[in-house]
């Protein structure tokens, strides 16, 4: 119950993390939300490690950062898709840079196709990045973690995560098995006594980067499409404050209530901000 009042009512403020001397990899670095991340961790004294396979766009991201005040940048050509290609990168990153104390798994895809309409590369394709990156990023790099009992694993998952959506079959799986995945590592973590590695689950509604291009939000004042450095920002905040969700906007809570409610509920809901329409009118488009 404590607990409880603390986290609604804020009556103690939450301590902030100090960022000095991190060693913080972003998966996906090259465009928007991991970009933005970068930035925003530029500033803070940490030592960041950016992963894509936008090599382009990466070195952007690097000289951007830099350009913030970063001291310390190494950008990698990371197939996050392939296991043993993130098993390679991450061995260089060890040699190369050292142990990653912050892990922020940010690559991902979103395909908006109906499920008769994916083939089965479409969905294999869809868990490899969103979901199975994580698996294999996480085996690289929590053990070191454990060891010495500190880091922070931060992932970036999605309001649909929390319910499955029109025209999203294989992008709600895949986000979906990350909360879980968290969720089951946070309690490894906790009842063996690794307390020192924190957990953070984002999930935002949608955020305007190129996987959602197009989408537009028919009741924008309770659920708005956010912009990539708002977002970023929040993110940012959630790390310092050690959050263990993030979930944004608030209306996003209420998908909490599903399981008390009827089925229809829930369909009605979707109707009434005409999510069909807007996945529809967003990706036919690509």
């Amino acid at each position: 119950f404590f607990l409880l009042i603390e986290n609604i009512f804020c009556i103690f403020s939450l301590r902030k993390k100090y960022f000095a001397g991190e060693i913080v990899l972003i998966t996906g670095s090259a465009n928007v939300i991991g970009r933005q991340v970068a930035l925003k961790l530029a500033p803070l004294g940490v030592t960041l490690v950016l992963w894509d396979i936008d090599d382009e766009g990466n070195k952007e991201t690097s000289r951007l950062a830099q350009q913030n005040g970063a001291n310390r940048v190494f950008v990698y050509h990371c197939d996050c898709s392939s296991r043993e290609d993130v098993y390679e990168q991450a061995d260089k990153v060890i040699k190369e840079v050292g142990d990653v104390t912050i892990l922020i798994n940010n690559a991902g895809i979103a395909i908006g196709k109906k499920f008769c309409e994916l083939t089965d590369e479409d969905f294999e394709k869809t868990l490899r990045i969103n979901f199975f990156s994580q698996v294999w990023t996480l085996k690289a790099f929590l053990p070191a973690m454990v060891a010495c009992n500190r880091g922070h694993l931060v992932s970036i998952a999605s309001s649909a995560g929390l319910m499955g959506l029109y025209s999203a079959s294989d992008y709600c799986a895949s986000k979906s098995a990350i909360i879980g995945m968290m969720e089951a590592i946070n309690s490894e973590l906790y009842h063996g006594g690794k307390r020192g590695i924190k957990t953070t689950i984002i999930c935002p509604y949608f955020v305007s980067t190129r996987l959602s291009k197009g989408f537009k939000s028919t009741k924008s004042c309770l659920l708005p499409v956010y912009d990539p450095e708002y977002a970023a920002s929040r993110i940012v905040d959630a790390i310092k404050k050690e959050k263990f969700y993030l979930i944004m906007p608030p209306a996003v809570y209420l998908l909490g209530l599903k399981i008390f409610l009827p089925r229809k509920v829930a369909l009605f809901f979707e109707s009434y901000i005409k999510l069909p329409e807007s996945m529809e009118e967003a990706f036919s488009q690509k």
